[in-house]
């Protein structure tokens, strides 16, 4: 396995889309990788640069991410 690697731009699209199935898989992929001792990192893509700016290492961590995510979603 390797790190899964999560576009943050992505997320706030589907934020801004209600879009809950797709963030549901993403989470889904991201906990996979941490349970089979991986890690996920989140990212930010602005045309063609990527900025590393979060590591999430733990079921915890990933945990407090979703919610993060899906605070203000129905």
């Amino acid at each position: 396995m390797r790190d899964y690697v999560i576009n943050v731009t992505r997320i706030e699209e589907l934020q801004t889309l209600n879009d809950t199935n797709e963030l549901e898989n993403i989470f889904a992929r991201a906990k996979s990788a941490i349970v089979n001792g991986e890690k996920t990192i989140l990212v930010r893509k602005t045309g063609t640069s990527i900025e590393k700016f979060e590591e999430l290492s733990t079921l915890e961590d990933l945990r407090q991410y979703k919610k993060q995510v899906f605070k203000y979603l129905g």
